[in-house]
């Protein structure tokens, strides 16, 4: 058996929980030693519940990060602490996973990279919508040329009723935004690495408060609290790439629509076009014909590896796991993730100033 990589867990809530946890226990290579949070009870439940039995607590990163076993740390924590947690963890010596967004602010995520480059410790980002099935299958047909140069893509980010009314999602201070930040961010990352694109040129951006001021409003995590709805209820963007490509980012958490769908992209190429649709659909023009060929896929997963299925969060982390073990580069690297940051920032600068953000 390889090496036991020993990982610090840093913030103990939904997503460490929900994500992080669960697959990381799965993996016989992979040791929970240290568990950090504000609340220090939960730090102690996940602890008890994920942990190696000499598993220690703690309610401070900074104390945590003095403890010279662990080698991997993952980040966790509100939006407004990842820059601070990240950096500190990378220049004591470890190798860091942030959960998405990279940084609230885009000067934060650039601080990050500076620092992963300095100390020569791995960063990766939780985008983990590229390990689904469809996503994994598109890659594969994109790098292949089946759609050719890919000139006009939409990111989805659509929910018709679903506020998160939990936790800070609706600080403003905490997170840096809403939706666009939320969820925008999933389906920005995932069509910027299909289509292979990281150079943008212009940014037009809008964003609405219309629904967020309702009381009483039907939503899937019951109503919200209008006045602490504090930011965007959704938001839009277009953004032209150097080479002339067109992306269009829509997002929302609450909007009057039907077509909801959340970390999907439609790709269009000079060859054929994709859509996420029900599973993946390719179509095209052959021998004089219009075509269109469907793949029913399970997009919440991978459906074998070594003879079982994996889920995409399984997949993300044992990718990750590998590529400290095995000192490669992560497939989400920290300079892709500084351009999304990027760009949701020159979004919401665009939506506030009415003006379009140009990039050098």
């Amino acid at each position: 058996m390889s090496r036991r990589v020993k990982i610090a867990i840093i913030g103990c809530g939904g997503i460490a929980n929900g994500k992080h946890l669960p697959s990381l226990a799965k993996m016989q290579q992979v040791e929970l030693v240290a568990f950090c949070d504000i609340y220090i009870d939960r730090a102690q439940k996940a602890a008890e519940q994920f942990g190696a039995p000499e598993s220690k607590v703690y309610d401070d990163y900074r104390e945590l990060l003095k403890q010279p076993d662990i080698e991997v740390v993952h980040v966790c924590t509100a939006n407004d602490s990842h820059a601070e947690i990240t950096i500190a963890a990378l220049e004591a010596g470890k190798h860091v996973m942030c959960e998405k967004p990279m940084a609230k602010k885009a000067s934060d995520a650039a601080l990050m990279l500076e620092a992963a480059k300095r100390t020569g410790k791995k960063l990766t980002i939780g985008y983990n919508n590229r390990f689904r099935s469809d996503s994994l299958l598109l890659k594969k047909m994109c790098e292949e040329g089946e759609l050719g140069d890919i000139y006009f893509a939409k990111a989805h980010a659509v929910r018709r009723r679903g506020v998160p009314t939990w936790g800070v999602f609706l600080d403003e201070e905490k997170q840096g935004g809403g939706p666009l930040i939320d969820i925008g961010t999933h389906a920005l990352d995932l069509t910027l690495w299909l289509m292979n694109n990281y150079e943008p040129s212009v940014v037009l951006g809008s964003a609405y408060h219309k629904l967020s001021k309702r009381a009483n409003a039907a939503n899937s995590w019951g109503p919200w609290d209008p006045d602490k709805f504090k930011v965007e209820d959704s938001a839009f963007g277009m953004i032209i790439m150097k080479n002339g490509a067109t992306i269009l980012l829509e997002s929302s958490w609450a909007l009057n629509t039907l077509d909801t769908r959340e970390a999907r992209c439609t790709l269009s190429g000079t060859e054929a076009g994709a859509d996420m649709t029900d599973g993946l659909r390719i179509n095209g023009e052959a021998y004089g014909k219009l075509y269109e060929k469907q793949f029913k896929l399970d997009p919440k997963g991978v459906d074998f590896y070594d003879g079982k299925r994996e889920s995409m969060q399984d997949v993300e982390l044992r990718m990750w796991i590998d590529a400290v073990v095995n000192d490669t580069e992560p497939v989400v690297t920290p300079e892709q993730a500084l351009v999304v940051s990027q760009l949701l920032e020159a979004i919401y600068e665009s939506a506030r100033t009415g003006e379009a953000i140009y990039f050098d």
